[in-house]
């Protein structure tokens, strides 16, 4: 096979892989509340159950990184997805709240599969179409919408027991379709003379702390809101879970699938231009999908009238899907920054950003739930949000819209000294 054909192969197989993995890290959101029903948990422990599987899938991915670079991407991703099929298998047979957490720290390794296939994918392709690639790459997050469409199923036909012991069988499956149709090229390794702490020295890098910033929103946020939209439609809306689960994958569907489109964008316009507008959007949306359900009394000259403000299920839907594909945009941005600016060590510097957005999906959740059973506001979730992307949106500016402008009118002042 030549080269090129090797590439799309590679590029082919480890999406599907990736989605697989994805499907299985999402799957708390789903079977998690028939657990929750089952073990009486309060809206803090439920978050925590949902959270558990993206903590290891987060902490791993510094490791997963170095070791991607240092053997290879195919033996790495394969050993991986090996490791997780016996604990999902073994979810089927939980019944203690303790059970869950541990078996779900194990599942949760599947999650730290992005940062082994974003490296390993981009460097089969020129630097032009490598944001492009890993965009293709990573829409495999829409294996969160894949276990909305297939979870809800399971549990309504034979119980949330099914679920685990059906994904056991096709991660196995995936494993087997990886190892047949990827491969390994030697010219792709990079050398490992650097130890683990001299990578995490990259930390204190700014820009890359910047970066971490990011992905937390477009991706952690990503991950959180996919975990707690089934439940959240279930609690807000009166939905039953079939019903809700396919409206929660108006979300997670185009905040998977439009990956590819903002890899592309990215290669075109620039990492800096996709991410700021990707802010703006996020920022209202989240503002609109923040105001609580309310009911307000005016007394008017005929007497007092009460009045309803709040979004109906259908307007709450079409933001929350409007907001997937600005996170869908914004996931493939942050990743365009970083080839742009680390080559020599994408798989280092993606694994730290990687474990940056995992860590965002693992404390939005238990926040979440914490800010709920202190506020007794759904929508507090929100509310959460908008404050982390206001953040990043006052960082962005001042380090680099007003840099950027600042520097242009030295460049004039220069050229007309000169």
């Amino acid at each position: 096979m030549t080269k090129k054909g090797q590439a799309l192969s590679v590029l082919i197989v480890s999406t599907l892989a990736f989605t697989v993995c994805f499907m299985v890290w999402m799957m708390f959101g789903v079977i998690g509340i028939p657990i929750k029903k089952a073990l009486d948990l309060n809206a803090t422990q439920f978050g925590l159950l949902m959270a558990t599987p993206v903590l290891t899938g987060s902490l791993i991915r510094v490791p997963l990184g170095i070791w991607t670079d240092k053997f290879g991407g195919r033996i790495v991703l394969a050993s991986l997805m090996a490791l997780t099929v016996p604990a999902i298998y073994l979810m089927s047979y939980a019944t203690a709240y303790w059970h869950f957490l541990t078996i779900g720290l194990f599942v949760g390794l599947a999650g730290g599969a992005f940062s082994v296939g974003t490296p390993y994918v981009a460097r089969w392709f020129p630097k032009s179409q490598q944001g492009f690639a890993m965009g293709v790459y990573g829409a495999g997050n829409s294996g969160a919408a894949v276990n909305k469409f297939v979870a809800p199923a399971l549990v309504v036909a034979f119980g949330w027991t099914m679920v685990p012991q059906v994904y056991a069988a096709i991660m196995f499956g995936a494993v087997l379709l990886f190892w047949m149709f990827s491969y390994s090229d030697p010219a792709h390794l990079v050398p490992s003379h650097v130890r683990f702490m001299d990578q995490l020295k990259m930390l204190k890098d700014p820009k890359v702390l910047k970066y971490c910033q990011y992905y937390s929103i477009v991706f952690g946020g990503y991950v959180a809101l996919s975990l707690w939209m089934v439940q959240y439609y279930v609690g807000e809306f009166g939905l039953e879970i079939r019903t809700a689960a396919l409206l929660a994958a108006c979300f997670s569907l185009p905040g998977g699938v439009l990956r590819a489109v903002g890899g592309w964008m990215s290669d075109k316009w620039g990492a800096h231009s996709v991410t700021w507008w990707v802010l703006w959007v996020s920022w209202i949306c989240l503002f609109l999908l923040s105001y609580p359900q309310t009911d307000f009394t005016i007394a008017t000259v005929t007497g007092p009238k009460t009045f309803h403000l709040g979004l109906n299920v259908y307007l709450f839907t079409a933001l929350m899907f409007v907001l997937g594909i600005a996170f869908a945009f914004g996931k493939a941005s942050v990743f365009k920054y970083i080839s742009d600016d680390y080559t020599g060590n994408i798989g280092t510097v993606s694994g730290i950003v990687g474990l940056a957005g995992g860590l965002g999906g693992f404390v939005l959740p238990i926040m979440f739930g914490a800010l709920m059973d202190l506020t007794g506001i759904r929508s507090s979730a929100f509310m959460l949000m908008y404050g982390v992307v206001w953040v990043s949106l006052v960082w962005m500016y001042w380090t680099e819209v007003r840099r950027s402008e600042l520097m242009g009118k030295n460049a004039t002042a220069f050229s007309l000294q000169h």
